[in-house]
């Protein structure tokens, strides 16, 4: 666990202080493109099974049962693969996004507008990733009261090899401090809900100027994570990931295929 304001998170009185989650799963999947025309990129295959499956699994795993999934582009197929979550012991909150995708920040709004997500932190899943972390050793995670987001990294990847966020003591910022290394964002973080609070209502809005804005007051924290990650973005990664499990199974992931 990383420095300064994350040293402060504890366990409550409940044994876990993280009861929802958010799968962020609204993209078009141009990337990846002529298999995303027809096939919602949530339910593109990884391993035998949906990559969003892995993430539902994984945060059924961490007693996470509360997720809400932002949905647009082939939204009726998604949903109808899914359902209300009970074939996987969960219950999923579906915020349906009309017309154009709201982008990552635009559908958090949404989603606690209309009260699908509950005014307090939430763990939040890029869902267009792949990785084996134990999303359970973040359900204990308290943020503080001026805290805005937990960032989870990863050593920079060939394709984003400049990084995205420094960690300097703890805390994350756009520039590196001294000698303060540069990595990736995981797309797997801890986020209060302050941080889209001023987002208005249909506005489209991507995440990552709202983090830049709370880092430059200090407000996010983050810590490099060790386990195995893959964007599965483009069509040579997907196919990469599925080799990768084909050949040596899916490692620590307690999501198995079954």
């Amino acid at each position: 666990m990383s420095t300064n304001l994350a040293t402060n998170s504890a366990s409550n009185s409940s044994g876990k202080s993280i009861t929802q989650a958010m799968i962020l799963a609204a993209g078009k999947g141009i990337r990846l493109r002529p298999l995303t025309l027809t096939t919602p990129k949530p339910l593109v295959e990884v391993g035998g099974q949906p990559l969003i499956v892995w993430h539902i699994k994984a945060l059924k795993e961490a007693g996470i049962d509360n997720i809400v999934i932002n949905t647009s582009w082939l939204s009726d197929k998604l949903m109808a693969a899914l359902g209300d979550g009970s074939q996987y012991g969960v219950k999923i909150h579906w915020s349906v996004e009309d017309g154009e995708p709201l982008e990552t920040a635009g559908g958090i709004a949404k989603a606690l507008r209309d009260g699908h997500l509950k005014h307090s932190p939430f763990i939040l899943i890029n869902g267009d990733v792949w990785t084996d972390y134990d999303l359970s050793q973040l359900t204990d995670y308290v943020m503080t009261s001026d805290q805005q987001a937990h960032l989870l990294m990863i050593n920079n990847p060939e394709h984003n090899a400049n990084g995205d966020f420094a960690i300097n003591n703890g805390l994350a910022s756009e520039q590196a401090v001294a000698e303060a290394q540069k990595y990736t964002f995981a797309g797997v973080s801890v986020i209060s809900p302050d941080l889209v609070q001023d987002i208005a209502q249909g506005q489209v809005a991507p995440l990552a100027p709202f983090l830049k804005q709370a880092m430059m007051k200090l407000q996010v924290t983050a810590e490099v994570m060790h386990a195995h990650w893959v964007d599965v973005g483009t069509a040579e990664r997907l196919e990469q990931i599925n080799q990768k499990i084909a050949s040596e199974g899916a490692g620590a992931h307690k999501a198995n295929t079954d």
